[in-house]
């Protein structure tokens, strides 16, 4: 039903293989002088800055493209992907750089990429003498240089250590169906204390190296079957303070032992609202699938239907297509090295915040 619900509501989950080509500089993009230009159409669901200043961004369906300032380069599955939808893009302390996509982890050392996905399979099989495609589960552990990646629709995740990746499955939990893959994870965030947090459709999941701390329907106190949880993002501010995106009832707010549906707070979820994947109009925050902080500590939220929304700590401002946006959906917010947002459209437009005002750099 989860699967038949995105694919009604998103289109995000069954993708297209395609292949297509393309690389970046921070000082030519801050000039804003391109010479070249991205040919992604699909959504831009992973902005990254590397550490030498080029930008990768991960597409929907047409894989990943690296930008040097001048001209784009392009990784499809054509060249080694385990797949052309990007979840997210990281880098190691070595200066590789991995791809979370939506059924492996690849990565890339400059001249090849490498699926590690089947790697680890194979291994786990080889050791264990046994005939299985999946992954068996590893040791929960945590070590500051770690990578973390979603790990499809698996509940669990996968860890690399720095010399091999491995799957980790989450600690036993309320599972409510366990045919609907509700506690697959959609989004990762780092916090305080040492803590990483993983949103899953149907809950939380913190780990901080020893415990874990469980957010689910049942710790919140929701009625599943009035407002379901479907987490789709997550961010811990500065603060301490985690917000919690859902693709139906807005955004939880968890501030210390206090949970508050801070778009409900705000009027931003409207009075006929089924709380759910239905449509939403204007001047509402009911689906958020991106989260991210600034410099300044301004949270900012990409829906899916009302455009991107700014929190002050004290109003909301919402900034759409009236504001010169191409698309009212930011599947995508990314704070680089300088501190700069960048916005991933579902157009395939990328859009980098100068003050309170969006320039469009591709």
């Amino acid at each position: 039903m989860i699967c038949l619900f995105l694919l009604l509501t998103m289109n995000f989950s069954c993708v297209e293989h395609t292949s297509t080509e393309n690389e970046t500089d921070k000082s030519a993009l801050a000039a804003n002088s391109h010479t070249d230009t991205l040919q992604f159409t699909s959504g831009i669901s992973a902005i990254f800055q590397d550490s030498k200043g080029n930008y990768w961004f991960g597409s929907l369906r047409e894989g990943v493209a690296v930008y040097n300032g001048k001209t784009f380069k392009y990784f499809s599955r054509n060249d080694g992907l385990t797949d052309n939808q990007i979840h997210s893009i990281q880098e190691d302390k070595e200066g590789g750089i991995w791809f979370n996509t939506q059924t492996g982890v690849s990565s890339y050392d400059g001249t090849r990429i490498i699926n590690h996905t089947d790697a680890a399979a194979k291994a786990l099989q080889n050791s264990f003498q046994i005939q299985s495609k999946e992954p068996l589960p590893g040791k929960w552990m945590k070590a500051d240089n770690d990578l973390w990646f979603e790990a499809g629709n698996k509940e669990g995740v996968y860890r690399f250590d720095g010399q091999k990746l491995n799957y980790l499955a989450f600690p036993p939990h309320k599972i409510l169906n366990p045919n609907d893959n509700l506690f697959a994870v959609t989004d990762i965030s780092k916090g305080k204390n040492n803590m990483i947090w993983f949103a899953t459709y149907a809950g939380v999941f913190g780990y901080n190296g020893s415990n874990f701390t469980i957010i689910t329907d049942e710790t919140l106190g929701y009625d599943r079957k009035i407002a379901p949880l479907h987490i789709r993002s997550i961010l811990e501010d500065a603060k301490g303070r985690l917000w919690i995106g859902n693709n139906g009832i807005g955004v939880l707010l968890k501030d210390g032992d206090s949970v508050i549906n801070f778009s409900k707070k705000n009027n931003l979820i409207h009075p006929d609202s089924k709380h759910r994947g239905d449509k939403s109009p204007q001047g509402t925050m009911e689906h958020v699938f991106a989260i991210a902080e600034d410099s300044k500590g301004n949270i900012w939220f990409g829906d899916r239907d009302a455009g991107v929304w700014k929190y002050d700590g004290v109003a909301m401002k919402n900034f759409t297509k009236t504001d010169g946006l191409t698309s009212d959906f930011a599947i995508s917010i990314y704070k680089d090295k300088n501190g700069e947002l960048w916005f991933g459209m579902t157009d395939g437009s990328i859009y980098r915040l100068n003050g309170e005002r969006f320039e469009k750099q591709f």
